[in-house]
């Protein structure tokens, strides 16, 4: 028997010593023990408790926080997310050559209830038979597993935080030092909306910048694998971006159109400073009597800077209209959302958050913000998300804009509430679905553009821009 184990036995026949055995779990009554589970994840309150290894009890608290809070919750099926955490438990087990024969997925009954019982059962069969510290990943590997397989984008589970390299300061990056025409985001998780070939959009500095690499250089392949097969991207993307403590070099193969040479580098990821402009919420630029703002987010406060950017720009030439690139913008507040939209119009509906028997709440417009009224055209792409879709699609819907570029990423299920379990860690589960202003469906969908025009390797490479060039020509001024 384990230490651990052992421990908790011995509590078990003190315990058994002075008090007469409680009945279990299983013994007693479904339903009640069943609403008893299902109430015990419940918004965080300050102070937020240390994090604690996850268990299979911790498996069990999330299990049910999804049947009672997730939108998808009542009509998630039990059994194909028992299954999904099964498959992975078992896949973890081969990775570490520990595979067991007992390591058997039990039969389901179609009963979430029963048959949760038989899988902690088959889960603690399997944990005994192990080492202490193999429990913990398991428990991990499942549970990431059974969230995963609900299909549905803003259902995350904070857990772990992320290693820091030993000599990170604020402001520093740890990659290969270059962004691509696919976003990390799509990395793992849009491998069918990208469209190829894969090239080099950005050089941040690090490994990147030392090799000599430039924007517009394409990647025929990362580490012998091509990024596309038969037009699809594929797994071969995520070896892009690569993570700390990953510190395995990255070979790629490249192509520079504008010369004809090919060649191969070995980058190695790691610590390095990024132009600090790089990292700004929202820069600007006049463009003739255009003004021009990338926004990378909806963060707090977001609106009123882009106004007072404006106001800036507006005191040094009166502005004919404005362009907002939101391309690679990964989303954020709701209620920045709404009051940027509230710059453009007053008393309209932006969207929906719609409950599963179908009832809607409107967002609308913050209308207690001055109306700016500037021909607006919006630049989106793949790398345009969330909040930055509801944005969009806003936009387009109510007739204040025009959007350039291409198609969203359509990862906009629904606004995420935070819960507790146990150990400290939190679920982030939607309750509500999101839909558009005419209660149109944009998750998975995206918002198609109202001029298609997808950036180039050749463009980036000659330092072009089609869509804001586009953009300028709708606002009456020259490129």
């Amino acid at each position: 028997m384990r230490p651990r184990a052992a421990a908790a036995g011995l509590a078990l026949l003190l315990a058994a010593a002075c008090t007469a055995p409680a009945p279990p779990r299983s013994e007693g009554s479904t339903s009640t023990a069943e609403a008893a589970a299902m109430s015990t994840c419940k918004p965080p309150e300050p102070p937020v408790p240390a994090e604690t290894p996850t268990t299979i009890d911790v498996v069990e608290e999330a299990y049910y926080c999804v049947f009672a809070h997730h939108y998808k919750g009542v009509t998630v099926d039990a059994e194909e997310m028992l299954t999904d955490g099964f498959i992975a438990l078992t896949q973890e087990l081969s990775r570490s050559g520990r595979d067991l024969a007992v390591a058997v997925m039990p039969p389901l009954q179609g009963d979430r209830w029963k048959d949760w019982q038989a899988f902690e059962a088959t889960f603690r069969t399997i944990t005994d038979r192990l080492p202490d510290d193999v429990d913990e990943k398991l428990a991990v590997v499942t549970l990431e597993a059974m969230l995963a397989g609900l299909g549905a984008n803003h259902t995350t589970w904070i857990h772990d935080d992320p290693p820091r390299h030993p000599d990170f300061h604020n402001g520093d990056m740890y990659s290969l030092g270059l962004l691509t025409n696919i976003t990390s985001l799509q990395a793992g998780s849009d491998l069918g909306g990208a469209l190829g070939p894969l090239f080099v959009t950005t050089v941040l500095g690090g490994a990147a910048s030392k090799a000599g690499l430039r924007p517009g250089d394409v990647i025929e392949a990362v580490n012998g694998e091509s990024p596309f097969v038969g037009g699809r991207l594929t797994s071969a993307i995520k070896q892009v971006y690569p993570r700390y403590p990953q510190t395995r070099p990255v070979r790629l193969q490249l192509l520079r159109e504008s010369t004809g040479r090919r060649w191969s580098v070995e980058l190695r990821p790691g610590l390095f400073q990024p132009d600090l402009a790089l990292l700004q919420g929202v820069t600007s630029r006049l463009v003739g009597d255009v003004a021009y703002l990338k926004v990378t987010g909806f963060a707090p406060q977001v609106a009123d800077r882009i106004f007072r950017v404006l106001s800036r720009l507006g005191s040094q030439r009166p502005l004919k209209g404005l362009v907002l690139d939101m391309r690679g913008n990964t989303g954020g507040r709701e209620e920045e959302v709404n009051r940027l939209l509230g710059a453009f119009a007053h008393g309209k509906v932006t969207g929906h958050h719609c409950s599963p028997d179908g009832t809607c709440r409107p967002a609308k417009t913050d209308d207690s913000v001055t109306l700016l009224n500037l021909p607006l055209v919006v630049l989106t792409d793949r790398g345009c998300v969330s909040a930055c879709e509801h944005f969009s699609s806003a936009v387009q819907a109510l007739g204040v804009g025009k959007l350039v570029g291409t198609r969203t990423g359509g990862v906009v299920f629904g606004l995420p509430k935070p819960y507790l379990l146990g150990n400290g860690t939190v679920l982030q589960l939607p309750t509500t679905h999101h839909l558009g202003v005419n209660r149109e469906e944009i998750d998975e969908v995206g918002v198609a553009p109202d001029v298609h025009l997808p950036l180039t390797a050749a463009d980036v490479a000659a330092g072009r821009d089609p869509a804001l060039g586009k953009a300028l020509s709708l606002l009456g001024s020259p490129s």
